[in-house]
C-alpha cells in the first residue's frame, strides 16, 4: 500500500478503531457489572456505527478508510477464522448437509422471485432482491446486476435494504435460538443459511458459542460458493454465455474464501499449531470488531423511509420465507 492511499484511509480506520474501543470497553463494563457480556463488542460496535451514521453523515474525508475497515480488514478476519477450523467439521456435517444447502438456496430463490413478482416488482428487481436474500447479500446483488441489465437505481434500492435488514438478522437471529430450542450446531446451520454476509455470520455466532461459530460460518460459504453457479445459469439464461465467461474468479470465489479454506486445510494437516492458533484467534475477533463498526458506518436508518414499501415488504417477506426453509432442512436433516 503507498504512501498516498495510506493517508486517505487514516481518518476512516481511525473513527472505526475508535467506536470498536467504545464498543470493548462497554464489554469490559458488563463483564464487570455482570459477570458476563450479555451483548458482545461486536453487536455494540454495530449499534454505535448505526447511530452514529443515523446522525451524521461521513464526508469523502472519511469515507476510505470505513470502506477498508468495511471489506478488506473484514476479509481479513474472515481468512484468519479458517486457521482455527479442520475440515474435519464438515466432514462430520456429512454430504447431506452440503446437498441441503443447495437446495435451500435453490428453493430461496424460487420463492422470493414469485414473492417479488406477486408484489408487483419487476422481473430485474425481483431477481436482485431473490439473489441477495438467498446468497450473500449485497456481494449477491452486485455479482448479478450486469448480467441482467438491472437499472442503477433498482440496485441501490436492493443494496440500501439489505444493508439495513442485514444487520437487524445479526441483532435479532440469537433469539431465535431458545425459541425453537435450537442446539449449537443447529443454530450455527441456522446463521449459516440465513445471515447475508460472511463476516456477519460472526457477529450473530460468536455471542453464542465457537461450535456455532464455526459451522455457521463453514455453511455459509458454502452458501457464498452457489453464486457461481447461479450467475452462470442467468448468464445462460439470458443468451450472454460470452458474459459467463468474461467474469473474474475472484467474483465467485473471493480471495478472502480462499485463503480461508487454505488455512483450514493446513489446521486439518497440522500445520498450524495451537501456539499460533492463540495469537490468530483473537486478532480475527479485533479486526471483525472494527468491521462491526464500519457495517454499522454504513447504515442510515432514515434509508428505510426512502426505501419503496412494495421493496421493503418484498425482501423482508423474503427472509422469513428463507428462515422458514431453512429451520425445514434443520429438522428434516435432525441436526442435533
Amino acid at each position: 500500500m503507498n504512501g498516498a492511499r495510506l493517508a486517505k484511509i487514516i481518518p476512516g480506520t481511525a473513527l472505526c478503531f475508535s467506536v470498536s474501543a467504545a464498543a470493548l470497553g462497554l464489554q469490559m463494563l458488563e463483564e464487570h457489572w455482570t459477570g458476563r457480556p450479555w451483548i458482545e463488542a461486536l453487536v455494540i460496535a454495530i449499534l454505535i456505527g448505526t447511530m452514529l451514521r443515523t446522525l451524521w453523515t461521513p464526508d469523502a474525508r472519511w469515507i476510505p478508510g470505513i470502506g477498508f475497515s468495511a471489506k478488506t480488514l473484514l476479509e481479513i478476519a474472515v481468512m484468519l477464522l479458517g486457521a482455527s477450523i479442520s475440515f474435519q467439521a464438515v466432514l462430520e456435517a456429512g454430504l447431506s448437509l452440503i446437498l441441503g444447502i443447495a437446495v435451500v438456496v435453490a428453493l430461496a430463490i424460487g420463492a422470493s422471485y414469485g414473492l417479488c413478482r406477486l408484489l408487483g416488482l419487476p422481473w430485474r428487481m425481483a431477481i436482485l432482491v431473490a439473489c441477495g436474500n438467498s446468497i450473500c447479500g449485497n456481494s449477491a446483488i452486485a455479482a448479478v446486476a450486469p448480467v441482467i441489465d438491472a437499472k442503477p437505481e433498482d440496485v441501490a434500492s436492493s443494496i440500501a435494504f439489505t444493508a439495513i435488514l442485514g444487520v437487524i438478522v445479526v441483532l435479532t437471529l440469537p433469539l431465535l435460538m431458545p425459541l425453537f430450542g435450537l442446539s449449537l450446531t443447529q443454530y450455527g446451520v441456522l446463521a449459516g443459511l440465513t445471515v447475508y454476509a460472511v463476516p456477519q455470520v460472526l457477529a450473530a455466532t460468536v455471542p453464542v458459542s465457537m461450535v456455532s461459530t464455526q459451522i455457521g460460518t463453514l455453511v455459509k460459504l458454502v452458501r457464498v460458493l452457489m453464486l457461481g453457479p447461479v450467475v452462470i445459469a442467468l448468464s445462460l439464461k439470458m443468451g450472454r454465455e460470452t458474459a459467463a465467461k468474461s467474469l473474474p474468479l475472484n467474483r465467485f470465489v473471493p480471495w478472502f474464501i480462499i485463503g480461508f479454506l487454505g488455512l483450514a486445510a493446513l489446521r486439518s494437516l497440522g500445520v498450524i499449531p495451537d501456539a499460533i492458533l492463540g495469537i490468530v484467534t483473537p486478532t480475527a475477533t479485533l479486526l471483525t470488531v472494527i468491521s462491526m463498526a464500519a457495517l454499522g458506518l454504513g447504515v442510515d436508518l432514515k434509508i428505510l423511509g426512502r426505501v419503496g414499501g412494495r421493496v421493503t415488504l418484498a425482501v423482508t417477506l423474503s427472509l422469513l420465507v428463507l428462515i422458514t426453509i431453512s429451520l425445514g432442512l434443520i429438522r428434516l436433516l435432525g441436526l442435533a
